[in-house]
C-alpha cells in the first residue's frame, strides 16, 4: 500500500522526512517554516530529493536507533551491507546552550563486504520556484538559485564530489558521510568529526528519554511519540508546531491541503500538557513564556495561531508550479485561519497555566504575569463567550455556537478560579464563580439534544461531533454521568466507521469528509475507557496502533477504506492523544498489579 512511509529527523530548529528507502524528500532550512530545499514529497518531478540508490537485490530495512531521533536505514544483499544513519545534530555545548545547527548528517557506516551504491543529489531551493544549479568547489558542492531570491546550500562529503553529482557508483570500503548545511563551514568536516556528532546527538536523545518515566504498557509507543513531539518544538521561542509539513491532503485529489508549520495555541497547549506530564518542565516553561510574549496588552485577543517566531500575520499563498502530493492541489504556504475567531483557545490556555502552577509551583518565575493573563482571559471570556465562532474544526463558513467552544469558555473560568485560590485572590473567586455557573447552565440547556440523546456539535443542531467527547477530560462532566455515557454511545453509532471516527458527518465548506481525523479515534478510545468499557477500548487502541507507519508514526488522518495515512505528518495532535490513551491503559495495569499483590 502506498503510504506515508517516512521517518522524521530533527533538532528543534528544523526537521526532514526520509522515505523507507532512504530518500530525503522534505526539508526546509534554516528552520521549520523556511522555504524547502527538498520537496519531492509535494512534487515528484520538480520538488528535489537526495536519494541513496542500490541495485534491486539489496534488501532495505529502516528503524530508529532505540530511544533517539536517529534514523538507521540498512542496505544488504547478504554479503555486502551498509547503513545510513540520518540525523540533525543536537547536543549540549560547554556553554550550556544547545548545538542545533541547520544541518543534516547522513553518516554512511560500512558493515561488511564491499557494498555499492550511488546517490541522486538534487536540491531545489526556494520551493523549486526557479532553477537550482550545483557547482563542485574544492571543499564542497554549492547549490544556488537566484530567480525568486538568492539562496545557497552546501554539501560536504568524504566521497568523490564529481561522482556524487554525476550519480556514479560508489564502492564503500570504510565509513563516510554527507553533510548538508545551510551555512558554509568555517572548519572543514571529516568522517571522524561526523562520527563524533552522531555519538553526541545519540547521547542527547538517550539522556532526554532517561528523564521520561517508563510505563508498564506501550512504553515504546509512548517514547516514540514523545520524541516526535519534542522534534516538533522550536527551541528558539518555545513554539510547538502542529506538524512538520504543508499541504499533505486530508483526501487524495481534494483541496483540503493546509500549511501546518505553525503554532496553534490549542494543539501546542495540549502537547505541552502531555510533555509536562512526562516530566519535561523546560519545554512547558518555554511555551508559557512564548504565550506571555504574545500578550503585551491586557485586553489583547489571542489569535488561534502564530508563526514559530511569534509572527502574527500568516498570509496564505498557493504554489501553483508544484503538482502537490499525489497530484493533490493546491500546495499552500501560510494559513488564512490565523484570522479566525475561536473562543475555545482561552480555556485551553487557562488549563495549561493552571497545570503548570500545580506541577511546578516552586519553580514559576512569572507568577505575576500569569495572574495578569488570567484576569485578562476572564475579561475576554466574559465579553465574548455568548458570541458564535468558527469552532475547533475551523469551518470557513458562518459562525455558530459550537458546544466545544462553550465548554472551553467554562474551562477558562473553572481554571481561573483555581488559579485565584493558588494566589489567594479570594475576592475574584466569588465574582468568577457566578459567571462559571452561568456558562455551565447555558451549555446544559442549549447543547443537550434529547432527540439524539447526546450533546451535539452546536446549539440547536442535530449533528454529533467528536470534540464533545473532551467534555469529560476537561472536567465539565463526570465519566459516569448518564448524559456523557449516552453521548459516547451516540457518537459511536453515528461517527464510527470500522472503528475509525469522523470528526463530524455534516457537510462542511468542502463536502463530506472521507477520512478519519486520527485524534478523534483516540478521544473515542479514551471515552470508552472512562465509561468503563476498558476491554473494548483496548481492542480499538491496539488496532489503531496497527495503522501507524513502519516506524510507529501517525499523520493527521486515516483513510476509512484503505487505512493509509493522510494529512500533514507527523501530526503533534495524533501523538499527544496516543500518549494520553497509552498512559491510561498503563496506569490501569499498574493498579491491577498493586491490587493483586495486596490480595
Amino acid at each position: 500500500m502506498d503510504n506515508l512511509n517516512y521517518g522524521i529527523i530533527g533538532n528543534c530548529r528544523s526537521a526532514a522526512l526520509i522515505s523507507d528507502t532512504g530518500s530525503l524528500e522534505w526539508c526546509c532550512l534554516p528552520q521549520f517554516d523556511s522555504t524547502s530545499v527538498f520537496a519531492k514529497l509535494l512534487d515528484h518531478e520538480k520538488g528535489g530529493s537526495f536519494e541513496i540508490k542500490t541495485k534491486y537485490n539489496y534488501e532495505i530495512h529502516q528503524e530508529y536507533y532505540k530511544n533517539t531521533a536517529i534514523l538507521v536505514t540498512r542496505y544488504s544483499d547478504g554479503e555486502n551491507t551498509f547503513e545510513v544513519h540520518d540525523f540533525m545534530p543536537r547536543y549540549h555545548k560547554l556553554t550550556g546552550k544547545y548545538n542545533a545547527p541547520p544541518e543534516i548528517v547522513r553518516y554512511v557506516k560500512h558493515i561488511s563486504g564491499a557494498p555499492r551504491f550511488s546517490v541522486h543529489y538534487d536540491p531545489r531551493l526556494e520551493y523549486a520556484q526557479g532553477n537550482t544549479t550545483n557547482h563542485v568547489k574544492a571543499n564542497f558542492i554549492v547549490s544556488l538559485t537566484n530567480k525568486q531570491k538568492f539562496d545557497t546550500l552546501f554539501l560536504y562529503t568524504s566521497f568523490n564530489k564529481n561522482s556524487v553529482i554525476s550519480g556514479d557508483e560508489i564502492v564503500l570500503k570504510e565509513d563516510g558521510y554527507f553533510l548538508i548545511c545551510y551555512n558554509e563551514k568555517i572548519l572543514k568536516p571529516t568522517t571522524q568529526k561526523m562520527s563524533l556528532e552522531l555519538e553526541r546527538t545519540k547521547i542527547y536523545w538517550l539522556d532526554w528519554v532517561d528523564r521520561t518515566p517508563t510505563y508498564k504498557q506501550f512504553n515504546d509507543e509512548i517514547m516514540r511519540s514523545a520524541i516526535t513531539l519534542k522534534m516538533l518544538t522550536y527551541d528558539k521561542t518555545g513554539a510547538v508546531l502542529a506538524a512538520a509539513t504543508t499541504s499533505l491532503p486530508e483526501t487524495i485529489g481534494e483541496v483540503r491541503n493546509w500549511d501546518y508549520r505553525f503554532c496553534w495555541i490549542r494543539d501546542a497547549s495540549m502537547v505541552i500538557k502531555v510533555v509536562s506530564e512526562l516530566g519535561h518542565k523546560n519545554s512547558a516553561k518555554r511555551y508559557l513564556q512564548f504565550i506571555i510574549d504574545l500578550m503585551p496588552d491586557k485586553d489583547e485577543k489571542l489569535q488561534i495561531m502564530y508563526g514559530i517566531n511569534k509572527q502574527k500575520t500568516l498570509t496564505e499563498k498557493t504554489l501553483d508550479h508544484l503538482d502537490g502530493y499525489k497530484g493533490s492541489k493546491p500546495v499552500r504556504i501560510g494559513n488564512a485561519a490565523y484570522k479566525q475567531k475561536q473562543n475555545d483557545i482561552y480555556g485551553i490556555l487557562m488549563d495549561v497555566i493552571y497545570e503548570q502552577l500545580v506541577k511546578f509551583s516552586n519553580d514559576i518565575e512569572n507568577g505575576e504575569e500569569l495572574w495578569s493573563i488570567t484576569k485578562g482571559i476572564v475579561w475576554i471570556v466574559n465579553k465574548h463567550w455568548r458570541e458564535p465562532d468558527k469552532g475547533i474544526w475551523e469551518f470557513r463558513g458562518e459562525d455558530r455556537h459550537f458546544t466545544f467552544s462553550k465548554v472551553l469558555c467554562w474551562v477558562a473560568l473553572d481554571r481561573a478560579i483555581k488559579v485565584a485560590r493558588i494566589f489567594g485572590k479570594h475576592r475574584k473567586i466569588e465574582q468568577w464563580t457566578a459567571l462559571e455557573q452561568e456558562i455551565k447552565e447555558d451549555i446544559h440547556e442549549h447543547a443537550w439534544n434529547s432527540e439524539v440523546n447526546a450533546f451535539v456539535q452546536s446549539y440547536g443542531s442535530n449533528h454529533l461531533d467528536a470534540s464533545v467527547l473532551l467534555m469529560e477530560s476537561y472536567g465539565f462532566i463526570h465519566a459516569k454521568d448518564p448524559k456523557f455515557v449516552s453521548t459516547v454511545k451516540a457518537i459511536e453509532e453515528d461517527l464510527s466507521n470500522d472503528g475509525l471516527l469522523y470528526r463530524y458527518k455534516n457537510e462542511d465548506d468542502f463536502g463530506l469528509p472521507s477520512s478519519s481525523f486520527t485524534i478523534c479515534t483516540f478521544w473515542f478510545i479514551n471515552s470508552l475507557f472512562k465509561i468503563g468499557e476498558e476491554e473494548k477500548a483496548l481492542a480499538h487502541f491496539e488496532r489503531l496502533l496497527g495503522y501507524s507507519n513502519h516506524l510507529g508514526l501517525f499523520s493527521e488522518d486515516i483513510d476509512f477504506k484503505t487505512k493509509r495515512l493522510l494529512g500533514n505528518f507527523p501530526q503533534a495532535y495524533s501523538h499527544l492523544a496516543l500518549i494520553e490513551c497509552a498512559i491510561n491503559f498503563s496506569r490501569k495495569k499498574s493498579e491491577e498489579k498493586i491490587l493483586e499483590s495486596i490480595s
